[in-house]
């Protein structure tokens, strides 16, 4: 049986990291024999600078492509730049004649440059998707997977991402036993809970240019564990009902509810990673009538249960 090959294809200025990650993977040996035949590719077959660190050497030109079962796009230079029409055309036709067609992270525009993923779903960094999504309308783009496949065309999240999108693809052609193998080699673990959406900023409003509101701010920070009523703070601003959830959006671009709900999910991280009070404890804390309401509010924000959140962001114990 013929080893699965890679090939592994190079752009100006990559990056050190999107390269060792699918190199290193894809490189890994089984005692007695390598998994993967792995090829270096580079556009016209000669070094390539990875940023300012190390000069790499390919095997080759586009021309290993058209053997290779799985090729890699490990990052992407340049977002506003399209890869050159024989880099697309050598992406389609492997696409076409069944191998896997793979970019990790911002390596998705290249595919998407491509027109491979169009009407299809995918995944990339979560700080590019405003701009992915207005380039490649009609991509369905996944902003929560840590990884996305269909149709053999396979796109992974931002950075370690392309850790679990490349052990993903040992999976297909080894089964859960090897690629835990490789994992463990590795010391990362073969599945990860959850997706991109726990790492990303989601900011609420600290301050505005409004100074009632600001002032209002402040003493919802300092009182998170009651209740409130939009009548009561209204009133403590001196407005009416209406005057006050008008000038309350118009200041954090948000309702009353919403900037209370992510305040006190906020609180509730905080308390999580630096605490080891119980979810009941933290939930009475941040404001939350029941754990059970934020059990349900959290996972439907970061994709995980509080518990496993403290599992990944809390303090190590002594």
């Amino acid at each position: 049986m013929s080893l699965p090959s890679v090939g592994l294809i190079l752009h100006p200025n990559i990056s050190p990291f999107h390269f060792s990650v699918p190199y290193t993977v894809f490189g890994m040996a089984s005692p007695d024999r390598p998994l993967f035949d792995l090829s270096i590719v580079a556009l016209e077959g000669k070094p390539l600078q990875a940023e300012r660190v190390m000069t790499l050497r390919p095997d080759g030109g586009l021309e290993l492509l058209d053997r290779v079962d799985i090729a890699v796009v490990p990052g992407w230079h340049d977002l506003n730049e399209a890869p050159p029409p024989e880099l697309s055309e050598a992406l389609v036709r492997c696409h076409e004649r069944g191998a896997h067609v793979v970019g990790l992270c911002y390596g998705t525009y290249a595919l998407a440059y491509a027109g491979l993923l169009d009407g299809r779903r995918a995944s990339t960094h979560w700080m590019a998707e405003q701009d992915f999504s207005a380039r490649f309308p009609g991509v369905k783009l996944d902003t929560n997977a840590l990884y996305v496949e269909e149709d053999r065309l396979v796109t992974s999240a931002g950075t370690a991402a392309g850790l679990d999108c490349c052990l993903f693809l040992v999976r297909e052609y080894y089964g859960a036993q090897v690629a835990n193998k490789v994992a463990r080699a590795m010391v990362v673990p073969p599945h990860r809970e959850g997706g991109q959406a726990q790492f990303i900023e989601q900011p609420v409003a600290t301050s505005t240019q409004d100074a009632h509101i600001n002032r209002l701010l402040d003493y919802l920070r300092e009182h998170l564990a009651e209740s409130h009523t939009i009548d009561e703070l209204a009133a403590r601003t001196a407005m009416s009902r209406r005057t006050f959830t008008r000038h309350f959006h118009k200041a954090t671009g948000m309702t009353v509810v919403a900037w209370l709900v992510s305040e006190r999910l906020r609180r509730g991280r905080e308390l999580l990673e630096t605490t080891s009070l119980s979810v009941e404890a933290i939930a009475e804390r941040a404001g939350f009538q029941t754990a059970t309401s934020f059990r349900q509010h959290f996972r439907q924000r970061h994709q995980v249960s509080p518990r496993d959140w403290r599992k990944t962001f809390g303090e190590p114990k002594d």
